[in-house]
């Protein structure tokens, strides 16, 4: 094999381990599931969102650690309002940075709108970045909890 299309090969391997991220995290966030969630990401993670100052009532916005992001996202499950929903239509990668939009416009109605930035290490999310759209940080303000 050559060089190439050990590259080629790498890269595919990459791409399909990112779409499985893409749809286990799905399906443990619809669940709400934190160990099925938790098995995703690297011991040494690191998440960083608004919601981390929300709900921990802290300064930074970022969550450090597989065992500390177990109890953020704890809090997370546990504290979802109805807005937050899973409408989404696809994803895109190059197998190191995976992202996707929740879009606040669904078919149904509004949903709280985000952005998810996941960087991608040998199969497991390494850093996570949430961004948040007008409505989505709107609900935050107000407080709205599940």
């Amino acid at each position: 094999m050559t060089e190439q299309s050990n590259a080629a090969l790498a890269d595919e391997q990459a791409a399909r381990a990112a779409e499985r991220i893409y749809h286990e995290w799905d399906k443990a966030l619809g669940a709400k599931d934190v160990e099925a969630a938790m098995a995703l990401y690297a011991t040494d993670c690191s998440l960083e969102s608004p919601l981390v100052c929300h709900l921990l009532n802290s300064d930074e916005g970022v969550v450090a650690g597989r065992e500390k992001l177990r109890e953020f996202v704890r809090l997370v499950f546990a504290h979802q309002p109805p807005a937050r929903r899973r409408y989404r239509k696809g994803f895109f990668t190059d197998g190191h940075t995976l992202m996707w939009e929740y879009p606040r416009v669904r078919p149904d109605g509004d949903q709280m709108d985000f952005v998810e930035v996941m960087e991608i290490r040998e199969g497991l999310i390494y850093r996570h970045r949430v961004y948040w759209g007008w409505y989505g940080i709107k609900l935050l303000q107000e407080g709205q909890r599940g």
